[in-house]
């Protein structure tokens, strides 16, 4: 069974950071590209951020130079380091197996929420 489990969500204010982790179980991690997506109060589904198998990362314009995508495979995780944190990054931020084309609602967790607040 495909199981991905976010944490690290919380309280955070304008300018600050937190880091999001995804564990992964069920399938080869090492060959998936992973991604983040994330969806603000009211808002649809939002493409983030993704990690190639072969570590290579993409990034959404409105998170470019705030966001670190990255992945441990022998943990089988990934993890989104947040910083300058804006109050429009506020929602609920799942990760997701696939790239930034090929990633599916069908596959991602259930989420952690981040709410960016002063």
């Amino acid at each position: 069974e495909v199981q991905l489990v976010e944490s690290g969500g919380g309280l955070a204010q304008p300018g600050g950071s937190l880091r999001l982790s995804c564990s992964a179980s069920g399938f080869n991690f090492n060959v998936e590209a992973m991604t983040w997506v994330r969806q603000a109060p009211g808002k649809g589904l939002e493409w983030v951020s993704a990690i190639g198998a072969d570590r290579s990362t993409r990034y959404a314009d409105s998170v470019q130079g705030r966001f670190t995508i990255s992945r441990d495979n022998a943990k089988k995780t990934v993890y989104l380091s947040m910083n300058s944190l804006k109050p429009e990054d506020t929602g609920v931020y799942y990760c997701a197996i696939g790239g930034r084309k090929t990633w599916a609602a069908d596959r991602r967790g259930q989420g952690t929420q981040v709410t960016v607040s002063s």
